[in-house]
């Protein structure tokens, strides 16, 4: 019996290399426009301060494991998964040769569970440019959509709450620490045409609440990493939260990402320093959950989303 042979490519934004690359990344992440000086100033500050992203390593550490999770089953499939970045190297472009070697299908998954056709359709739009240059008409290409309920996933993240709540908060403490479930702020004129997005991170942060045993007023959802831009970004965001907290005589907090699957500025600058600071401005005890990386229940989940964006090819 000749074994099946199937491509996977994990997909994120990408980071810098070096501090000399900030410039050029914030580039492309900007279609070619110029970054302003002193934003480029203030990234490279950034980067520097947290020790670089490891973003682009950890993606690829998720790729292995997740190939190994799933060639570790008896499906008659054989899993090639890589780990493609849509505005730094190792770009979806130069990293499609290799997905689809010697494959009849391969599929792209986005790393982030909530899927919206605005905001992650660049990353359709590139895969299918990569692929076509490979003049492959047998080849079979899918992107993933939404799974941000997946159970594995969910269960991943709930366990990553509680493991937080046990770790970093005495016994007498955990039992009332307000958690706040964040996802990253979008312009509000992008979310007016398209509120479904929306919709599924509240259902996200929700289905890990219920999971991990949270009381409905034990948690909230809430915003984080707002844009340098003008314009107005969706509220509340997670520096509205701290003076609540305060006037309301809190102590603690914990903050746990429902949208950040891997460790990155947004994790390791925009919660680890600037929300520790601003918690410890008003006198909070901050802690924020370790991000998902290589859990063993996320790389499951991450394994049943290739395998069922391989059924939806095959249908």
């Amino acid at each position: 019996m000749v074994e099946r042979k199937v491509g996977a490519m994990l997909m994120t934004y990408g980071s810098p290399s070096s501090l000399d690359e900030v410039p050029e990344y914030m580039r492309n992440v900007r279609g070619g426009r110029e970054p302003e000086p002193d934003l480029v100033v203030e990234f490279r500050r950034r980067y520097d301060l947290i020790g670089g992203s490891p973003l682009v390593r950890i993606t690829r550490e998720q790729a292995a494991a997740v190939q190994e999770e799933l060639n570790g089953g008896n499906d008659g499939t054989s899993y090639r998964v890589t780990a493609g970045m849509r505005f730094s190297h190792p770009f979806i472009s130069e990293v499609m040769p290799e997905t689809a070697s010697d494959v009849d299908t391969v599929v792209g998954i986005v790393m982030s569970p909530q899927f919206s056709p605005i905001i992650m359709g660049g990353y359709v739009r590139t895969v299918e440019e990569a692929a076509s240059k490979l003049n492959r008409s047998d080849l079979k290409v899918r992107v993933a959509g939404d799974w941000h309920l997946q159970p594995f996933f969910i269960e991943a993240l709930a366990e990553r709450v509680s493991q937080a709540l046990d770790e970093k908060f005495v016994p007498e403490d955990r039992d009332q620490v307000p958690v706040l479930l964040t996802a990253h702020s979008m312009p509000k004129r992008v979310i007016e045409n398209e509120p479904d997005y929306i919709n599924t991170l509240k259902e996200t942060a929700a289905a890990v609440a219920r999971k991990a045993g949270l009381a409905d007023d034990r948690w909230m959802f809430c915003y984080q990493s707002a844009g340098h831009t003008p314009e107005e970004w969706l509220k509340p965001d997670f520096a509205d939260i701290m003076p609540e907290l305060e006037a309301a005589g809190r102590k603690h907090v914990l903050i746990a990402p429902v949208q950040f699957l891997a460790d990155h500025l947004e994790i390791l600058y925009d919660i680890e320093v600037g929300a520790r600071e601003q918690a410890e401005e008003h006198n909070i005890h901050f802690a924020r959950t370790e991000s998902l990386n290589t859990s063993p229940l996320f790389i499951k989940a991450l394994a049943q989303v290739v395998r069922d964006t391989v059924a939806d090819a095959d249908r």
